[in-house]
C-alpha cells in the first residue's frame, strides 16, 4: 500500500487489480447498453442511465496514467460494439467503423478526465461533469458526427424530466442524468483504493463533505420535474390550431436491394397500400418513407437515359396525378453535374450528381424538393476522395452509395396550408437541423426514414427515442414516415400518440395536432448550453493547470 501525489491511498497493483478494473468497465458497458432500447429491453431501462458511469469513473479515479488511455480505448470499443450491435446488419464494415471511432474518442477523453481528477482531487467530479457534456456535444460535430449513445436520450420515456430540452436541448437532460454517476463513481473509486473505509460512518462523512453538491442536485432535480409537469399541464390545456389528417404508408422493404424488380415490386406495394388508406379514411396527404421510390423521378422524366427506369417513373407520375391528395416520398434526386453538357457522356457514363431527397407531388406536379444536408459519414458521404483514393475505391467497391449535400432547410406547404419540413433519416438525431427547419417556418417536423436494413427493433427504437427530443426542443409535433418502423406521431411534449407495429406492411390513418407555439429558447439559441460547457471546460482546465504550476513554483522557490 502507498499514497499517491494527491494523498490517495493506493494498493500495490497486480494482475488481479487490472482484471477487476476491466470488469468494472464491462459493467459500465452493460449498464450503458441497458439504459437504451437494445437486446435487454425493446424500450430501454432508463434508470440505468443514472448509474451507467459509476464503474467507469471509479476506474478513472484509480487507474495509473500508463493504462488509463488503454482503458478509454477498450471502453469505447466494447461500448459501441454492444450498443450498436445492429450496425452489422447494415454492412460488415459499419460495426467496426463506429466502435473504432469511439474508442479513439475515449482514448483521449479518459486521460483528460484523469487529469481533471488530479487537478481537482476533492471536487473534480464537478469539472468532469462539465467536460462530459462538452465531449458528448463535440462528438456530434465534424465528419464523424454521431449522436447515438448520448446518455440524455435514455430518458425519452421520462416526460416530465425531458421538458427542459425546450431550454437546454438534450444537453441539460444529459447533465442531470450523468451527474449522480460521476459523483458516486468518485466515491466508489475512493472505497476501492481504501482512502474511504467501507463503513457507514465514512460514507456519511463523504456525503457531508459534498452536501452542497448533492443537495443542489436534488433541488435542481425537483425544479426540473416541477417545470416538466407544469409544461405538460399547460400544453394539455391548449387546443391545437388544427388537426392534420395523414396516411403513413409502411411497405416494409429495403428499397435498394434487388435492382429493378425490387423497385417495381415496392412501388406496386406502396401504390396498393396508398389506395387502401384512401378508401379507409380521409387523409389530406399520403406519406411514404426515405427512398421509398428509387428511380430518380426528375432525372428519368427529363432525360430518359434508361427506358426501363423511365417506364416505371411514368407509372409513378401517372399514379401521383391520379391521387386526390398530395404525395410525399423519399427519392433519389438526380441532376446534371454540368448543365452545359448532355445527360449522357460520349463514353456512356452519366453527367449526373445525386441527392438523397424528399419530393412533394401535388395536383399532379412535382411541387418542391428537399435535399439531405447532413449525410451519413463513410456510407453516404466521403469528401476525401483525392486524399485517400484507395479507401474511396474500397468503399465504392463495397456498395456504399455517395450523395451530394443539400444546402437549404426546405419548408413545404401543401394546399391545405400546413407548413412542414422533412429531416431525412440520420438528420433527426441532430437538434440543430430540426431547429433550423422550425426557424424557417415549419409547423410540423416530418422525419422520413429507412431503417429496414437493421433488421432490429432496438435500432429503430433508439432512433425513435431521439426523435422524441426534436418535438420537445422545438414544441412542434413530429411525424415519422418509415418503411419498417418506427412510424409514429409525437406531440410537442414528447408523448408518442400513435405508432405502427414494426416490420409489417400496412398503413396508418391518423391525425397530427398542430400547434403554433412561439419559438422555444432552444430553437432560438441552438445548443447554447453545450457550447457554454465547452468554454467552461477550457477555463476550468486552464485554471487548474495554472494553479498547479503556480503551486509547484512556490514550493520550488521556498525549497519545500
Amino acid at each position: 500500500m502507498f499514497h499517491d501525489a494527491n494523498g490517495l491511498t493506493q494498493h500495490t497493483r497486480n494482475l488481479r487489480t487490472y482484471g477487476s478494473e476491466v470488469l468494472l468497465l464491462l459493467l459500465s458497458v452493460l449498464f450503458f447498453a441497458a439504459a437504451f432500447p437494445g437486446f435487454l429491453s425493446v424500450d430501454g431501462i432508463g434508470i440505468f442511465g443514472f448509474i451507467a458511469l459509476i464503474p467507469l469513473f471509479a476506474v478513472i479515479r484509480n487507474a495509473p496514467w500508463k493504462v488509463v488511455w488503454f482503458y478509454g480505448w477498450f471502453h469505447g470499443l466494447t461500448c459501441y460494439l454492444v450498443f450498436n450491435y445492429w450496425l452489422a446488419s447494415f454492412h460488415p464494415l459499419a460495426i467496426f467503423i463506429s466502435p473504432l471511432v469511439f474508442s479513439t474518442y475515449m482514448l483521449v477523453l479518459f486521460p483528460l478526465l484523469k487529469l481533471t481528477d488530479r487537478l481537482f482531487p476533492s471536487y473534480g467530479y464537478l469539472v468532469q461533469t462539465v467536460i462530459w457534456i462538452a465531449y458528448e456535444y463535440l462528438r456530434t460535430k465534424g465528419f464523424f458526427g454521431y449522436a447515438y449513445g448520448i446518455l440524455g436520450y435514455s430518458q425519452y420515456q421520462f416526460l416530465p424530466f425531458i421538458q427542459i430540452s425546450s431550454i437546454f436541448g438534450i444537453w441539460g437532460v444529459t447533465l442531470m442524468t450523468v451527474f449522480p454517476s460521476i459523483l458516486l463513481g468518485n466515491l466508489l473509486g475512493d472505497l476501492i483504493n481504501g482512502s474511504i473505509i467501507w463503513s457507514r460512518k465514512e460514507i456519511l462523512s463523504f456525503f457531508r463533505k459534498h452536501r452542497i453538491s448533492w443537495i443542489s442536485y436534488i433541488v435542481l432535480f425537483i425544479a426540473v420535474l416541477i417545470f416538466g409537469y407544469v409544461s405538460i399541464s399547460m400544453h394539455e390545456q391548449q387546443e391545437p390550431d388544427r388537426r392534420w389528417r395523414i396516411a403513413l404508408v409502411q411497405h416494409n422493404a429495403d428499397s435498394w436491394k434487388g435492382g429493378f424488380p425490387t423497385y417495381q415490386r415496392n412501388f406496386y406495394d406502396l401504390k396498393r397500400l396508398s389506395y387502401a388508406a384512401l378508401a379507409d379514411g380521409d387523409p389530406e396527404i399520403i406519406i411514404w418513407s426515405e427512398t421509398a421510390f428509387v428511380p430518380a423521378v426528375y432525372w428519368h422524366d427529363n432525360y430518359q437515359s434508361d427506358p426501363q427506369m423511365y417506364g416505371l417513373v411514368r407509372e409513378f407520375i401517372d399514379f401521383a396525378q391520379e391521387l386526390p391528395v398530395p404525395l410525399l416520398t423519399g427519392n433519389d434526386d438526380g441532376r446534371k453535374k454540368d448543365e452545359s453538357l448532355p445527360a449522357v457522356n460520349p463514353d456512356g457514363s452519366y453527367n449526373r450528381v445525386d441527392y438523397n431527397a424528399v419530393i412533394l407531388y401535388e395536383d399532379g406536379e412535382l411541387d418542391d424538393t428537399y435535399r439531405k444536408q447532413h449525410l451519413v459519414p463513410m456510407t453516404e458521404h466521403f469528401p476525401y476522395k483525392d486524399i485517400f483514393p484507395r479507401l474511396y475505391a474500397f468503399l465504392k467497391a463495397n456498395d456504399y452509395n455517395f450523395w451530394e449535400k443539400g444546402t437549404e432547410s426546405q419548408v413545404f406547404e401543401a394546399n391545405d396550408g400546413v407548413r412542414f419540413s422533412t429531416p431525412i433519416c440520420f438528420e433527426d438525431i441532430f437538434g440543430y437541423i430540426s431547429a433550423g427547419f422550425v426557424t424557417s417556418g415549419a409547423d410540423v417536423i416530418v422525419n422520413m426514414t429507412n431503417d429496414s436494413w437493421s433488421g432490429s427493433v432496438a435500432a429503430q427504437m433508439q432512433h425513435l427515442a431521439m426523435a422524441v427530443f426534436r418535438g420537445v426542443e422545438n414544441r412542434r409535433s413530429v411525424v415519422r414516415g418509415t418503411n419498417s418502423g418506427m412510424s409514429a406521431v409525437i406531440d410537442p411534449t414528447g408523448r408518442i400518440l400513435v405508432m405502427m407495429e414494426p416490420f409489417v406492411k400496412g398503413y396508418l390513418n391518423t391525425e397530427v395536432p398542430i400547434y403554433t407555439y412561439r419559438d422555444t429558447f432552444y430553437t432560438s439559441h441552438v445548443d447554447w448550453f453545450a457550447k457554454l460547457m465547452i468554454l467552461l471546460s477550457l477555463l476550468l482546465l486552464a485554471a487548474g493547470i495554472g494553479s498547479t504550476l503556480l503551486e509547484r513554483y512556490r514550493h520550488k522557490d521556498t525549497g519545500a
